[in-house]
């Protein structure tokens, strides 16, 4: 009985870390988001100039090759995936930052809370 307690105890221990996480990289993602202008054409949950975050993480929930496509995207902009209007280039964003900002993107775009 007390190793199942013990058990219990350290498994809701790591689901609250777990949390604590997420939402603490929903911070920063979402802060960047704002710092590197990408709100000026995307919303999360609407259509600007580009889709919302919530429809590429729609679009791209079941493609195994995501995250990797994305990064690109960002990176080297472009266009054609949702229409004429070209994403520009982002190069300047290190990968911990384009990481942080495609796992953000494709969970939704969760805000903080």
């Amino acid at each position: 009985m007390q190793q199942l307690k013990y058990f219990l105890f350290v498994t809701i221990f790591l689901l609250c870390s777990l949390n604590a996480k997420a939402s603490s990289d929903n911070i920063k993602a979402a802060v960047l988001a704002k710092q590197k202008a990408c709100l000026g054409c995307h919303a999360v949950d609407k259509k600007i100039v580009g889709p919302s975050f919530q429809a590429v993480a729609k679009k791209y929930a079941n493609d195994s090759g995501s995250t990797e496509f994305l990064k690109n995207k960002i990176r080297r902009g472009g266009s054609g995936s949702w229409g004429v209007v070209p994403m520009p280039a982002n190069a300047k964003l290190s990968d911990a930052d384009v990481s942080l900002l495609v796992s953000w993107i494709l969970r939704g775009a969760p805000s903080a809370n």
